[in-house]
């Protein structure tokens, strides 16, 4: 890190206390001599900074550092009661929630089914609830993945047409703290590209198969949400001799597949896979076609967007589904090559996602806090 050669010490102190902070925020526990080594900050800088950090108790005592060769030396870390961020994954069933700190750590978990009758907004609440009675702190912000098309305002376009920004503002005010809401697969594809298989990639679309399938889609390393946040929705692409507007692949797709292959249409899209990988006939005939649907879908964005490769996560990384993926993919190969590759967090990438988010977005509202001017001075 290059040190500013002048300026006013105020400037000076802000620059180099953000160093400070954000360093501790991705490494944990340093010593000072740590923190000079990452930062490229002087001793006499750094001795300053943490003294002016500890007296607005954004830095605490982290014991002693025993690994080191000579004497011990007291190692310092980000305040434990800092602030908290939430990260919600929402799916037609359920709610998942964490409580992050500003290091991206998890705090506390609950994850729980809908209620039949009950209101979605509430169950959240109640659930962000329970994770703070585990631990203590403010609660900060919120960052929710949904299904569905989200606008720039955070407004949701599902089956059930726009909301208008109903749900962000009421569950903005039953937890009292700002709410952002993300498309959930898009979550996937950021949680990919930080710290996933995309991050060796320059550009992707992650392929999500859960109760639909959705693209995250992002062209050299920054996601592309589209003009109005519809970027993504693959699983409306025309495919003959489907009608347009006809869903390629989903829970309906795969009920009428399974009414047409003589199996149990209320069996869930694994359970199909799962009959698919131990030989039933029935259900490798559906798995080969989900997995036609499915490599056409990337052939069409391939064609628009040429990505590096194609993440499959949720039940599309299903090894049945890879394999008919990749046995149609090389019928597809002497024309348009494709590549596929998988999901590295799994079910949990909305989550995880989320969850990076929600870190990110409460360390630029911490370290503001306590650094004043900091957001215009890293410009």
């Amino acid at each position: 890190m290059a040190r500013p050669l002048a300026g006013p010490q105020t400037l000076l102190r802000t620059l180099n206390g953000r160093a400070i902070l954000e360093t501790l925020a991705r490494r944990g526990p340093l010593t000072r001599n740590a923190l000079v080594t990452e930062t490229g900050l002087s001793r006499t800088a750094v001795t300053q900074v943490l003294r002016m950090l500890e007296s607005a108790s954004a830095v605490a005592p982290a014991g002693v550092d025993r690994e080191t060769r000579g004497p011990a030396a007291g190692r310092v870390a980000l305040h434990p009661q800092l602030g908290l961020a939430a990260a919600v994954h929402v799916d037609g069933h359920a709610a998942h929630v964490v409580l992050v700190d500003p290091t991206g750590a998890v705090r506390a978990e609950h994850h729980a089914a809908f209620p039949v009758r009950g209101d979605r907004v509430e169950h959240i609440v109640e659930l962000v609830t329970a994770c703070r009675r585990v631990v203590a702190g403010p609660l900060e912000l919120v960052v929710v993945g949904i299904p569905g098309i989200v606008t720039a305002d955070g407004g949701i376009r599902d089956d059930q047409g726009p909301d208008g920004g109903a749900f962000k503002n009421s569950l903005s005010a039953g937890l009292g703290c700002p709410v952002r809401v993300e498309n959930d697969v898009n979550l996937a594809a950021l949680a990919e590209l930080t710290a996933g298989t995309g991050a060796e990639l320059a550009s992707f679309a992650l392929l999500l198969l859960d109760d639909g399938l959705g693209a995250g889609i992002v062209i050299d390393g920054i996601l592309h949400r589209g003009f109005s946040g519809v970027a993504g929705e693959v699983m409306y692409l025309p495919q003959t001799p489907l009608p347009i507007g006809a869903p390629v692949l989903g829970d309906d797709v795969v009920r009428d597949l399974a009414l047409g292959n003589g199996r149990d249409p209320e069996l869930t899209i694994d359970q199909h896979l799962d009959a698919a990988a131990a030989g039933d006939p029935a259900a490798i005939a559906m798995a080969t076609e989900m997995g036609r649907r499915l490599t056409l879908v990337a052939g069409s964005v391939a064609l628009v967007l040429d990505p590096e490769a194609f993440i499959l996560s949720g039940s599309a990384a299903h090894p049945a589904m890879l394999d008919a993926v990749a046995d149609y993919a090389e019928q597809l190969a002497p024309q348009l090559p494709l590549r596929f590759v998988v999901s590295s967090f799994g079910p949990e990438a909305p989550l995880v996602g989320a969850a990076g988010e929600a870190a990110s977005a409460l360390r630029a509202t911490v370290f503001s806090r306590l650094l004043p001017g900091s957001d215009r001075s890293s410009r």
